[in-house]
């Protein structure tokens, strides 16, 4: 693989959907992979002259975090996938599940980041891929609180390619829209019946989870940062799929009422005063 900034990777959520596709892809392009999960069995598999070397991590365990990076040298890539998801509404999701949302997909980016970094910075150079979501830039109702914890990602993740500008790492977040991974099935939704919200939370749910199953390939995400290896000066923030960069940009160019009114019609079609 002839890339601008080298062999060595790191991946999270390197066991499931576009985590896992994207450590194959830069593996079998002859890249030095270690891929972590925290259900993964440790070892090493070949692909060519690459490979993938499995390690338990778990994003938000600061010990489990320290633990690998004991051994880790040298990183030219990371890719941060590790990720999960809450669906219900937002004023009445117990503050345990909302917390649990932000500890895994921002803290936990925080705290891989935080080992990472001074890797790169010492070296002067890196390229930090963060899988974040169409979600980060349009909000989600019935899923506020995973739209939150991305939004919140995203102004991280921009700060960061301000601050560390002058040590040549480089950030893009890849904004995927409805992909088929099993992401959709480790959902955690919160909807009693006795919320006013119940039935439209469950239409709702139901909508977002078969747009997933029917959506994008994982494939179709590590593609895309595959390319990105290859650029010096990658964007900031690339959306997957034609369709979801036109969404980005009416997001910047409508109304915000405008945009309330058609997430409105899309997620929420049956809500009764």
């Amino acid at each position: 693989m002839r890339n601008k900034y080298g062999k060595n990777v790191f991946v999270t959520g390197a066991t499931s959907g576009i985590g896992k596709s994207c450590a194959i892809s830069f593996a079998k392009a002859g890249c030095n992979v270690i891929g972590v999960s925290r259900n993964t069995e440790e070892k090493t598999v070949k692909y060519g002259d690459g490979s993938i070397t499995y390690k338990k991590m778990d994003v938000t365990d600061i010990d489990s975090i320290k633990e690998v990076f004991e051994s880790i040298k040298d990183i030219d890539i990371a890719v941060l996938s590790a990720g999960m998801g809450i669906g219900g509404a937002a004023y009445n999701m117990p503050i345990s599940m909302v917390r649990k949302q932000f500890e895994v997909n921002y803290f936990g980016v925080l705290n891989t980041l935080n080992k990472i970094l001074p890797i790169m910075r010492k070296r002067k150079h890196g390229l930090v891929l963060i899988i974040s979501s169409v979600g980060g830039i349009i909000p989600l109702p019935m899923q506020s609180h995973y739209s939150s914890s991305k939004f919140a990602l995203e102004s991280l993740i921009e700060a960061l390619s301000i601050e560390m500008k002058e040590y040549n790492v480089k950030f893009t977040l890849i904004e995927p829209g409805d992909t088929k991974t099993g992401f959709t099935k480790a959902r955690k939704t919160y909807n009693p019946v006795n919320s006013p919200y119940h039935d439209v939370c469950e239409d709702s749910i139901k909508k977002i989870s078969h747009d997933e199953k029917h959506g994008k390939s994982p494939e179709s995400v590590s593609k895309v940062a595959f390319k990105l290896a290859n650029k010096k000066n990658p964007p900031i923030r690339v959306a997957i799929g034609i369709e979801y960069k036109l969404v980005c940009f009416f997001k910047r160019i409508l109304p915000d009422r405008l945009i309330d009114f058609i997430l409105y019609k899309l997620y929420m079609p049956n809500k009764k005063n």
